[in-house]
């Protein structure tokens, strides 16, 4: 499977007898005369509307608990979802409908029961593999790392954990990087966030060193946590679309007018994360910001999302909530020309630049800590020299080849 999935040889085949195993459960014999669709989320669609495209009774929803309504609630537009259908009538078999990295809906055709299917929830089943790349820059790390692997998820990543110790916008010509990360795989794609492991740097013949502890915190190569920022990257985006400025023109108002943000262009309905800590001190229209949330943090620190498509459920004003949550979906609403993020950044209510960082209290390991991060940092320090050895092979045969020595495949 892994020389399947970097070689990228054999695609079709194996992704579809991945799907008919994913499909195999509750098929009868005579079932096998189906077909396997693949679809998007769109956004805007309901359970119900999910239901009434594919002509199951509406009463499979209004029938479930609480808790399964809720769930069938969680379904993000964007996300992929596959289905079985017969291939003689076209009637539904079975769905599988992730509601995120590790659950989905499974729907399947029962007629032993009063609407002919079954609502239920299984685990997204994928496996993981460990994966290295290393790179002599000729652009940016972001976009040498996605030319190399099509992984912008992986791009971004290496950006948040080298932007706790130096900007890596600083980066020059011929600069090398490593990494090496695990990267889930789901039916011969990847899936989820890629989670990287150890990272290196060589920028003006100083080596710079990201190891990733137990505690998913980064650190050096002394143990010292690489101080937190109080910003995250709140979505998950394909671009900067406009950064900070005094003033620019406006696209809509065709005036100049200060730009006190950073525009992340991403697709409606992506979520949108707290990027700090903090309460919430508003939820709602704002003017050409249109949809909004406001949260308050720590010293003076105040962070906004705009043009938002809607809110996460349960979002107020006046609750609390920790970096990383959900709060709403990105979206147009207010003066937009399409869908992004606003991000706004404000010390004691003056606008300042959110691509700079804000650093917060590090975390000090203890002395058992300390031991045991230090073997893993000797072994990751070892396997980022093999993986720079090989840096002139292609992606995918440096892969391979590192993959034969360090298999750490899991099938979950």
């Amino acid at each position: 499977m892994a020389n399947f999935i970097l070689t990228k040889r054999g695609g079709f085949k194996m992704r579809f007898l991945g799907l008919m195993m994913c499909f195999m459960i509750a098929l009868s014999a005579n079932s096998f005369a189906a077909v396997v669709q693949e679809g998007i989320w769109g956004n805007g669609v309901t359970f119900l509307d999910f239901l009434d495209k594919h002509k199951i009774p509406q009463n499979l929803y209004y029938n479930l608990s609480p808790e399964d309504k809720e769930l069938a609630t969680e379904v993000i537009s964007g996300n992929k979802y596959f289905i079985l259908k017969d291939d003689k009538n076209g009637q539904l078999l079975q769905a599988l409908i992730p509601i995120g990295e590790d659950n989905q809906i499974h729907i399947v055709k029962d007629d032993s029961t009063e609407n002919g299917y079954h609502f239920g929830t299984i685990p997204v089943q994928f496996f993981q593999k460990q994966q290295s790349i290393a790179l002599e820059l000729s652009n940016s790390p972001y976009h040498e790392i996605t030319k190399a692997t099509n992984d912008t998820r992986l791009a971004n990543e290496f950006a948040i954990a080298f932007k706790q110790s130096f900007n890596i916008n600083n980066l020059q010509v011929k600069d090398k990087i490593a990494l090496i990360y695990n990267r889930k795989y789901r039916l011969g794609a990847p899936y989820g966030s890629p989670e990287i492991v150890a990272a290196f740097v060589n920028t003006r013949n100083k080596p710079y060193y990201v190891f990733a502890y137990k505690d998913g915190r980064y650190y050096n190569e002394k143990g010292e946590e690489l101080a937190r920022f109080l910003l995250t990257n709140p979505v998950r985006y394909t671009r900067i679309s406009s950064r900070f400025s005094n003033a620019r023109k406006h696209p809509i108002l065709g005036y100049k007018r200060p730009h006190l943000g950073v525009d992340y262009a991403a697709k409606k309905g992506t979520p949108v994360h707290a990027a700090g800590d903090g309460k919430i001190t508003f939820v709602g229209n704002k003017g050409g910001y249109g949809r909004t949330v406001i949260i308050n943090h720590t010293d003076g620190f105040k962070t906004l999302y705009a043009h938002l498509n809607g809110y996460a459920k349960g979002i107020r004003s006046g609750q609390f909530v920790k970096q990383g949550k959900i709060i709403a979906y990105v979206g147009n609403s207010g003066l937009s020309t399409g869908p992004h993020l606003h991000l706004g950044l404000y010390k004691h209510g003056r606008a300042i630049n959110p691509l700079k960082s804000v650093k917060v209290a590090k975390r000090v390991l203890n002395k058992n800590e300390i031991k045991e991060f230090n073997l893993l940092a000797v072994d990751y320090k070892a396997r980022i020299q093999e993986v720079l050895a090989q840096e002139n092979l292609p992606f995918y045969e440096k892969a391979v080849e590192y993959l034969a020595k360090h298999d750490t495949n899991k099938d979950l």
